[in-house]
């Protein structure tokens, strides 16, 4: 099993025209070669699937990458799916510097994420 550290760095928006360093997020998951998701092997590394969601001056929240009904989210209270936040097809994306992922925040809004690093 192989488990990278995934930074994504919020992309260009009306918000921010040059995207963001300073929003975004670091995750924990299991990537097969070439940079995709491995949901097979979630199951056995699901504890150590995390997050940190970093979003300017607010606090840092911290939390799990989750599976529920057909989707993938970050997920910062246990129990509860009211603070998920689904990732658009994970698992079709391939984790690579300079490809994109879709979040829907909490506030409801889907932004775009630019995968700056996988280590």
């Amino acid at each position: 099993m192989t488990l990278r550290r995934v930074r994504l760095e919020l992309a260009r928006s009306t918000e921010f025209p040059e995207g963001s360093a300073a929003h975004g997020y670091e995750f924990i998951a299991p990537l097969a070669n070439g940079g995709h998701f491995d949901s097979t092997e979630w199951t056995e590394a699901r504890d150590r699937c995390t997050v940190r969601r970093f979003w300017g001056a607010a606090p840092e929240e911290h939390g799990k990458l989750i599976h529920r009904r057909d989707a993938w989210a970050f997920s910062y209270v246990p129990d509860s799916d009211a603070d998920d936040e689904p990732i658009f097809r994970l698992d079709r994306h391939t984790m690579k510097p300079g490809e994109y992922v879709s979040i829907t925040e909490h506030d409801g809004v889907q932004r775009t994420f630019r995968v700056a690093a996988v280590v």
